[in-house]
């Protein structure tokens, strides 16, 4: 959770092996959270639409999707379960003081994470054994367990953004904890909402560059436009309200964390008529080096006009603020996460014009050359959303209330560096299988497409439910509908 090397002597020496681990177990995590968030309802919305047109393409989709969710899912567990004990293992100072406070959060996950996993197996196991509108009804509460999953996370992020919910005593420990406070944090709603839908956005584009990158390899059919239209089409809806949402949580965090929005922008001094610069380099004098400098815009962006005061980095004690090089690191990441925006904004520009002029998709290869592409763009702009947010807290862990180096592990650093190369080794072997598990299902999909066409019954499905003996294996007569 913390992306920040801190070299000065007066920190203990296992702080940066701590970081290093907490860093790259979350954003090797973070990569498979758009598609356990949002894939259950992707896939749903094609299950649907399937049903209702009687289509066995839509269903044959849903159905692989459910089967890549569930492998998503696996492997999640494993990458979050490292998340989970991490807490304990790395920051037992904060975990012991303020565990009893946000806690909950976590408590949230947990129940969430193991009701979606028996909806999954649910949903598998239902496909050729329960009549369609039953199979499909009980997949209908897998987006609301993955969506209950962010909210404990993100209650317990935000809280750690702007801790509230209690008060301490003369010791410093906190006492009369109120739950309700503490779950729903300043930041809470703006985090939530801007997560949620990036999610969306994010999986969207990854399922539908799949299938760009077919139709650039001349696959044409149904299959594949089926395939490339629904996820993108719900990813071009959210792109423009993620961008309203994350414009809305840049001017929380500008009323509510100062400082860290100093960080986000590399603002020095507190003033008015503040410029805005784009990838520019803060150092330690205060000055900015490099980047594109533009008069006036960051007042102008943070309060809507030019003479809106913002806070500089200066306005409270340098142990009490990022150091030059986290601010940098703070802007890049955020400079970062816009200019992705704001090109993914602009392909579904494109998208809706060529649709509402032409009601059908672009034609040019280009486009599909960028959709291919937004998938990875997505990925990278909530990964540099999560370096923003926890890189501009430092130098706390619980803002305001607990540094990181109180609360970091008293294990002596050596063991912490040989932890984390295990834990390397341990994610490339588990992210190696994932890779080797896909690629076969997709060999042994396209194999079953080319016996009999996209719509041809699977006499055998990866990783779920096999058809009864006898059955021949007939899919689509328990698919679109002939069980209802």
């Amino acid at each position: 959770m913390h992306f920040t090397v801190m070299l000065s002597a007066d920190v203990p020496a296992q702080l940066l092996p701590a970081r290093s681990q907490m860093a790259f177990t979350l954003a090797s995590h973070i990569i498979l959270v758009p598609l356990g968030v949002a894939l259950p309802l992707i896939t749903l919305i094609m299950h649907g639409y399937g049903l209702r047109r009687g289509d066995g393409t839509a269903l044959l989709l849903a159905r692989r999707w459910s089967a890549v969710m569930a492998v998503q899912f696996a492997i999640g567990v494993v990458t979050g379960t490292v998340l989970s004990f991490e807490f304990g293992l790395l920051w037992p100072g904060m975990m012991g003081r303020w565990g009893d406070v946000f806690g909950i959060g976590f408590g949230v996950e947990a129940w969430a994470f193991f009701l979606e996993a028996v909806l999954i197996a649910i949903y598998l196991y239902g496909w050729r054994r329960l009549p369609a509108r039953t199979h499909f009804l009980l997949g209908l509460p897998l987006p609301l367990a993955a969506l209950l999953g962010a909210f404990g996370i993100l209650a317990a992020n935000s809280w750690m953004n702007t801790p509230r919910g209690f008060t301490l005593d003369p010791a410093g420990n906190p006492v009369d904890v109120k739950i309700w406070k503490a779950i729903f944090t300043p930041m809470f709603g703006p985090q939530y909402w801007h997560f949620v839908v990036a999610m969306l956005v994010t999986a969207g584009y990854v399922v539908a560059g799949v299938y760009a990158v077919g139709w650039l390899r001349g696959r044409r059919d149904r299959y594949h436009r089926l395939g490339f239209t629904v996820p993108f089409t719900l990813a071009a809806v959210c792109t423009p309200v993620q961008f309203v949402l994350g414009d809305s949580i840049a001017r929380q965090v500008f009323h509510k964390q100062p400082v860290k929005f100093a960080a986000m922008e590399i603002v020095w001094r507190t003033d008015t008529h503040v410029p805005e610069y784009l990838f520019g380099r803060l150092q330690p004098d205060g000055t900015v080096s490099g980047g594109i400098r533009i008069p006036q815009l960051d007042s102008i962006l943070a309060g809507f006009r030019p003479d809106t005061k913002v806070t500089g980095l200066t306005s409270v004690p340098a142990p009490d603020r990022p150091t030059a090089a986290e601010a940098t690191i703070t802007h890049f990441a955020f400079d970062a996460m816009a200019v992705l925006g704001s090109l993914l904004l602009l392909l579904a520009l494109w998208y809706a014009l060529v649709w509402l002029r032409h009601r059908r998709l672009p034609a040019s290869r280009w486009f599909y050359r960028g959709a291919a592409c937004a998938g990875v763009a997505a990925v990278a702009a909530v990964e540099c959303g999560w370096i923003t947010t926890e890189v501009g807290r430092q130098p706390w862990i619980v803002y305001q209330n607990m540094r990181v180096a109180e609360a970091v592990t008293s294990t002596r650093s050596t063991s912490l560096w040989i932890m984390f190369g295990v834990v390397v080794v341990v994610y490339v072997l588990v992210f190696g299988s994932l890779l080797v598990v896909l690629l076969k299902m997709r060999a042994r999909w396209r194999i079953a497409d080319e016996r009999g066409g996209p719509q041809a019954p699977e006499t055998d499905t990866p990783y779920g439910p096999r058809p009864a003996a006898g059955s021949g294996g007939d899919e689509n007569a328990s698919s679109t509908g002939g069980r209802r």
